[in-house]
């Protein structure tokens, strides 16, 4: 059993949030190799190789090794600060100056959302957006940003950062331009939408078991709305996210829990209820934060095509800022913003992107105000040395594995 210091344990949380954000320093080296291939067609070929003579296990039978399609970076190669891929905009966009577009959900979409906690919405970005993100994923990649490290390195993911629109315009623009506001708002039936949380995720690799969302930023479950953009097709045999339909109505799973035993008593009503999506790119997945969902990574850990998403959760209008110091909640809340408990959930550190965005939250971004600091982030996780919350990081280790 993997025995964890006090140290390596803020590494290992720091890599499940996939901590990320401004932090303005020299640039390093940038890799050379992935930017190509990763902005290639989705249906992309399984990269195999003959195995060597010295695999016994595989070589007389003549079986295929197969190869990750992503290396991990070299510590040289991560990157600081601020990055700007300037892509054009799709759509003859005006960047900083166009409204943001709107995509219409009809009723049945949005009272699915709040009936069974989950709904696919097909097709909300068309080619030249997807397009769009899947070369800022490849500049993304190919310029591997520090506040990715952890998360890579742990092998959780082949690349992994939250809060990536702090670091990379290109997600900001996609965010103030897009109908992504639009659609969210339909969903929540708000007329105000703020980024709370993002993740940049590129090939889960290890998987994770049923759990709930609680790295949803400093607001509650019912002021958030969890999203997911896919930029590829979902592989058959995995990688597909199965949720328990109508499981955001369950009162038995703690708030604080992040792994869920569904065959625990209460969940009778919903453990049979399994709702599985083939994500297509354009795509939106829009879920409740609390339903009860997983997803199966490859058997082996090794993925030979490309599962590329940016997800995470919304704020809705009204939403209030909750302190979340000394609960694992804090660590999708690291920034330096100076609101305190209770206040109404207004900053450049939580933008807000619908009806449309705030230019003077997007000039404080650019300018590299919004981010954290090493004092900003030991100041906010000092009150995670506690029983309760050792108990809850260890609900998050049950949730890593391939599948169950």
């Amino acid at each position: 059993m993997v025995k964890f210091t006090p140290l390596a344990l803020v590494v290992a949380l720091a890599a499940a949030a996939g901590t990320a954000d401004a932090f303005v320093a020299p640039h390093a080296s940038s890799r050379s190799s992935s930017t190509t291939f990763l902005q290639q067609s989705t249906k992309v070929e399984e990269a195999t190789s003959t195995t060597t003579a010295d695999d016994s296990s595989s070589s007389s039978s003549g079986m295929m090794k197969r190869e990750k399609i992503i290396k991990e970076p070299a510590l040289w190669e991560y990157n600081f600060g601020l990055q700007d891929p300037k892509l054009p905009m799709p759509h003859g966009i005006t960047q900083d100056v166009t409204l943001p577009e709107k995509f219409t959900l009809t009723e049945e979409q949005i009272r699915t959302y709040e009936e069974d906690g989950v709904v696919h919405i097909k097709n909300v970005f068309d080619d030249e957006w997807v397009d769009y993100l899947r070369k800022a994923t490849g500049r993304q990649v190919d310029e591997p940003h520090f506040w990715a490290f952890a998360g890579t390195a742990s092998k959780l993911y082949d690349y992994i950062q939250r809060n990536i629109w702090q670091t990379n315009r290109a997600f900001a623009s996609f965010y103030y331009h897009s109908a992504f506001g639009h659609v969210l708002s339909q969903i929540g039936r708000t007329d105000e939408i703020r980024v709370s949380t993002d993740l940049l995720m590129v090939n889960p690799n290890k998987g994770f078991k049923w759990h709930q969302d609680n790295q949803n930023g400093p607001i509650t479950w019912e002021e958030g709305i969890r999203f997911w953009i896919t930029m590829d097709e979902t592989p058959k045999d995995y990688g597909a996210p199965v949720y328990l339909k109508g499981s955001h109505r369950n009162n038995i799973v703690d708030e604080q829990a992040v792994f869920v035993d569904i065959e625990q008593d209460g969940l009778e009503d919903y453990k049979n209820e399994l709702m599985e999506f083939r994500t297509m790119p354009g795509d939106m997945l829009i879920w409740h934060p609390r339903t009860i969902h997983k997803v199966d990574g490859p058997s082996d850990g090794i993925w030979t095509s490309y599962r590329r998403v940016l997800g995470g959760t919304v704020a809705k209008g009204g939403a209030i800022y909750h302190d979340k110091r000394g609960s694992g909640g804090v660590l999708s809340d690291l920034g330096k913003h100076g609101l305190e408990d209770g206040q109404p959930l207004k900053s450049s550190f939580f933008p807000v992107v619908y009806p449309q965005f705030d230019k003077q939250e997007a000039a404080e971004r650019d300018a590299g105000r919004v981010g954290r600091s090493p004092s900003d982030i030991v100041s906010k996780i000092g009150g995670l040395a506690t029983k309760a919350s050792g108990e809850r990081f260890g609900s998050f280790f049950q949730v890593l594995g391939s599948r169950n």
